[in-house]
């Protein structure tokens, strides 16, 4: 049985050494949840992101909350959510304070600057294991990058672009030849 000990230090420490958010978390969640301790399998895992990412919120708080649910009921989910926020909520105030101090040096612009492309790098390496593990295609990559060169080219609105995703994606599984 999963104690609530293990359970707070597991999302602590992810909230604690993860820079950039949500996806940034992703694969230090995984490696925790699923090849540390065992606590779903590749395919759970995947399951429990999808759903995180439909629910509103945090991201890293929604898969904390779905993991601590189904190890120890709606106290590990309070526990899970509020272990992996502690650590990022201290160091926001922790840096707030030092950063109104320090903004104006130049090596303090230089580091948040130098911090960007790790965060890009961070975010680019949990889309890959996800994409392999979720087995996507090479055929379908022309989707994403579709709708970033809409956003970003043409200034598409994102609403827009993922309505047509949902009609594009309706219409598809329409007119596909059923599987039995």
């Amino acid at each position: 049985m999963v104690k609530y000990c293990t359970l707070f230090t597991t999302f602590f420490k992810i909230g604690a050494f993860t820079i950039g958010g949500g996806y940034a978390m992703i694969p230090l969640i995984q490696r925790e949840v699923v090849e540390r301790h065992r606590w779903m399998d590749d395919g759970d895992f995947l399951d429990s992101l999808a759903v995180a990412q439909t629910m509103p919120g945090i991201l890293a708080a929604n898969i904390a909350a779905l993991v601590g649910q189904r190890l120890l009921g709606t106290r590990g989910a309070l526990l899970a959510v509020f272990a992996n926020i502690l650590s990022p909520v201290l160091s926001i105030l922790l840096i707030s304070i030092l950063f109104s101090r320090f903004a104006h040096l130049a090596p303090v612009q230089h580091v948040m600057f130098a911090l960007r492309p790790a965060v890009v790098a961070l975010i680019a390496a949990s889309v890959v294991v996800l994409a392999r593990r979720s087995h996507l295609a090479w055929r379908n990559c022309w989707i994403p990058l579709l709708a970033c060169l809409l956003i970003v080219l043409l200034g598409v609105s994102p609403v827009l672009i993922l309505l047509a995703a949902i009609a594009g994606s309706c219409l598809y599984t329409k007119l596909s030849p059923k599987k039995h």
